[in-house]
């Protein structure tokens, strides 16, 4: 069942996750800096590779932003080791594997997969500016474009 979908002006919910590297990364601990998560199915994907990379592709300008960018997933840390160095993505991806944060941001819940309803990621990015308020919640984006389409809202 699908939780209540976040907005703008949202507090953002806190957490704290597990990296790649079997660090805790929490958002609280990046207050003061704009952050961009974005959730995705699964790691090495071709749509999440799609998306993944074009985040890789967009970090610069992101960065130069304000914008820590960190990808959510519901993979362990081994997985999201071996994507990210298979893909060169040079930002943290976090682990998400009982879908805790995936629900208190709306990114889990009910979805079309392929003419059948399931239920699992819903793909979402969300802007979070640097006092932890939502500033764009994205919700069933495309993997194709996506990037692109937070860059333009960003003025990046």
């Amino acid at each position: 069942m699908a939780t209540a979908l976040l907005e703008t002006g949202s507090p953002a919910p806190d957490f704290t996750l597990t990296d790649q590297d079997e660090r805790s990364v929490s958002l609280e601990g990046l207050r003061g800096g704009g952050v961009i998560l974005f959730f995705y199915p699964a790691a090495m994907t071709p749509g999440c590779t799609t998306e993944a990379c074009d985040f890789r592709d967009s970090l610069v300008p992101l960065q130069a932003a304000g914008y820590t960018v960190l990808g959510i997933s519901r993979d362990d840390a081994a997985t999201l080791r071996q994507f990210r160095e298979r893909d060169s993505l040079p930002y943290d991806l976090l682990s998400d594997p009982d879908h805790a944060v995936h629900d208190a941001y709306g990114a889990w819940g009910e979805k079309m997969n392929y003419g059948k309803l399931v239920e699992g990621v819903i793909r979402s990015t969300f802007v979070i500016d640097a006092g932890g308020v939502v500033q764009h919640a994205l919700y069933n984006v495309k993997a194709t474009g996506h990037v692109a389409r937070v860059r333009g809202l960003l003025g990046v």
